[in-house]
This record gives C-alpha cells, sequence and structure tokens, in this order.
C-alpha cells in the first residue's frame, strides 16, 4: 500500500503546457471568426449599392455605345437617373433608405468609346457616416475603389 500513494503522490496533476497552448490557439481562432462575422450592415449595404451602380453605370454605358445615343447619369432627390436611354427598365432608386449620391454632377457616358475620368461618391446618412467611391478613367469599366485608392485619386 506505501508504495502505491509514494507512487501516486510523485505524478504531478493538471494540465500541460501544451494542452494550455492548443485551448488559447482555439480561443483565439473562435474570436476572431466572431470578430470577422459581426461585419458592420451600414458599410456593407454600401458596398452593395457601389457594385450595384457600377454595374448599372456599365450597362448604361454599353447601351449609348450600342445606339449611338448620349446617356447621361445624375442624382435625384429620391435616388438616381438616366438620361437618353430608350429603354427605361434602368432602376432609378437605392435599394437603401440612408444612400445618397455626393453633389448634384451629371455624368456622360457615352457614346464614345472613351469617356472622361468620372466619379462618383456614395455616402450614407447613419451615423457613423460613411463612404465609398465608384471611378473610371474614361477607359476601364466603373470600379468601387478602396479607401486608399478613392484618397489618392487613382481611378
Amino acid at each position: 500500500m506505501q508504495t502505491l500513494e509514494a507512487g501516486n503522490r510523485g505524478k504531478a496533476r493538471g494540465f500541460t503546457l501544451l494542452e494550455l497552448l492548443v485551448v488559447v490557439a482555439i480561443m483565439a481562432i473562435a474570436t476572431a471568426g466572431v470578430g470577422l462575422a459581426m461585419r458592420d450592415a451600414s458599410q456593407s449595404q454600401l458596398e452593395r449599392e457601389a457594385q450595384r451602380l457600377a454595374a448599372l453605370l456599365e450597362s448604361a454605358r454599353a447601351q449609348s455605345r450600342m445606339t449611338a445615343n448620349p446617356v447621361r447619369w445624375r442624382a435625384t432627390a429620391t435616388g438616381f437617373s438616366f438620361d437618353g436611354l430608350t429603354d427605361s427598365t434602368m432602376p432609378s432608386n437605392w435599394l437603401g433608405t440612408d444612400v445618397r449620391a455626393a453633389g448634384t454632377g451629371v455624368f456622360v457616358l457615352g457614346p464614345e468609346p472613351i469617356i472622361g475620368p468620372q466619379r462618383i461618391r456614395l455616402l450614407t446618412l447613419s451615423q457613423p457616416p460613411r463612404s465609398v467611391t465608384i471611378a473610371t478613367d474614361g477607359v476601364r469599366p466603373f470600379a468601387v475603389l478602396a479607401d486608399a485608392e478613392a484618397s489618392s485619386g487613382a481611378p
């Protein structure tokens, strides 16, 4: 009996360093996953609106080239409009209620194959306000710019 008790007394009880490191690593991965999953809804909505507008602008640009009619895009109080399209199936409103285009400029989309450099900045009215820029250099298609590209002036 005494030999068994002496043998048990010499063994350490508890977790090894490797087991603790594995648990900490699992917790770090889970925390990072939760952080990435909790995206800001207003920012993702604004990015969707920007992608949608870029596609609409390219579609209007292609229609302008096909019909040889100038097409103009302009922001309105409730959304936007495409002037000069013979087919009026293009949408004219934002999907979100708090999205607006900054400025009241008119953007010519064609019919020339090369247009001037153009930029449209979309804003949210939510707090904190956010913005995203859609731009083209006149040759390439409209694209949503990252924050660094938008501030540097590169289309």
